[in-house]
């Protein structure tokens, strides 16, 4: 199957689940994550999940924080303890030991830019694409680095993070409230640009077209089983995708 066929039939599969036309199906913002779709940050933050999991005695294997990438930091220690300990700390103690957590992912290398996300934002905005940024990470250091690694492509208002959802993802409350900011959109005037199964689902359960990119260790197979409509090997796959999918070419 080529490209441009497996657009189409994505396109397709898609409009007769929300039962519209395709001819009908216009995309007017994209609803982007942050952290392993924009920035290449989830090794270090897998590390620093670790790192806290170690010394609070919470069994965890480094990899299976991929698995909660996109879940709030409140929500990932509540599911530790809960899990290790049989019970949930309250928020206080949660915030205090996410910012330890941020305070060990601060202290490790600078992380670089996704490749293609650059290229990807360009393709949109030249589209006329409203870009919302709705990650579930408060990590500041990622936060305020967005302006400079990708300069005019996240409005400051035009942002969810998990200080503004009271449900993260898996629940589609971040991406619906990023339609809210977009305008009000209806969920099929949205698309997601996504890399982890929670946040596929997230996307998927909010009505919305979601693409998702392999950019660490999950595979394929996990992003189309959370209910991605199509999955990229790279970045720069999904970006070089985006003008016939965006402008109906296929």
């Amino acid at each position: 199957m080529n490209d441009c066929q497996m657009i189409r039939e994505a396109v397709e599969a898609y409009c007769r689940r929300r039962g519209i036309a395709p001819a009908g199906w216009s995309p007017r913002a994209a609803l982007i994550d942050m952290d392993g779709t924009l920035i290449d940050s989830m090794r270090n933050h897998t590390a620093a999940w670790k790192r806290l999991a170690d010394e609070l005695g919470l069994d965890a294997d480094r990899d299976e924080f991929y698995l909660y990438e996109g879940m709030t930091g409140r929500a990932t220690i509540r599911l530790l303890y809960k899990r290790a300990k049989g019970y949930e700390p309250v928020d206080e103690v949660c915030d205090e030991l996410y910012v330890r957590k941020a305070s060990y992912f601060n202290e490790m290398p600078r992380v670089s830019v996704i490749p293609g996300a650059s290229e990807m934002l360009t393709r949109l905005t030249q589209r006329g694409i409203t870009r919302v940024l709705v990650t579930g990470s408060r990590q500041l250091s990622n936060l305020d680095r967005l302006d400079t690694d990708f300069p005019g492509a996240f409005l400051h208002d035009l942002r969810i993070t998990a200080a503004d959802v009271t449900k993260g993802k898996p629940d589609p409350e971040p991406y619906l409230k990023g339609m809210e900011l977009a305008g009000g959109l209806s969920p099929e005037q949205a698309i997601v640009i996504e890399n982890a199964p929670l946040g596929v689902k997230a996307g998927h359960d909010s009505g919305a077209f979601v693409l998702a990119v392999t950019t660490g260790p999950i595979p394929r197979e996990a992003l189309l089983d959370a209910g991605a409509d199509l999955v990229f090997d790279t970045m720069e796959q999904l970006a070089d995708a985006l003008p016939a999918l965006l402008d109906g070419r296929c």
